[in-house]
């Protein structure tokens, strides 16, 4: 990742979380915190080891300040993710399973589900029981960003 911003001033990345053996032995996921010029978003990354070496597959990010909205990995596994600043949600799902919520910082928590189905929809549950379906992410708003 250093080598993709090289030279540039004003931007750093911070290991949240890591787990390996997701989805089968050697593969990997990990979600960062990238700092760019005082804004803060937040990755996951899917990575397999191939000849003992570990490749990079796909990423998906979001933002801390947008509206409750989700995003999809494109190509298998289908990863499904989101950031989460609402304390009233304790659950979230893509299709039948069951999100994987992390304590980043403050009120601030990232979730994500891996899901053999590309296109489920995503639900969250409130605190109180009430369940809502939730919208995905356009990349176009965080790439114009």
């Amino acid at each position: 990742m250093k080598a993709m911003h090289l030279g540039e001033v004003n931007y750093t990345y911070s290991l949240v979380d890591k787990q390996f053996n997701v989805v089968h032995d050697d593969d990997a996921i990990a979600v960062f915190k990238e700092q760019k010029d005082q804004e803060e978003k937040i990755f996951i990354a899917y990575f397999e080891k191939e000849d003992n070496q570990w490749e990079w597959k796909q990423t998906r990010g979001a933002e801390w300040n947008s509206p409750i909205k989700w995003a999809s990995m494109n190509n298998e596994p289908f990863i499904y993710s989101g950031a989460i600043n609402d304390n009233s949600i304790v659950e979230i799902y893509a299709g039948d399973k069951q999100a994987t919520i992390i304590d980043v910082e403050d009120e601030k928590r990232f979730w994500f589900a891996v899901s053999p189905i590309k296109g489920v929809k995503v639900k969250m549950v409130k605190t109180d029981g009430t369940e809502k379906i939730i919208e995905e992410i356009h990349h176009e708003e965080l790439d114009s960003k």
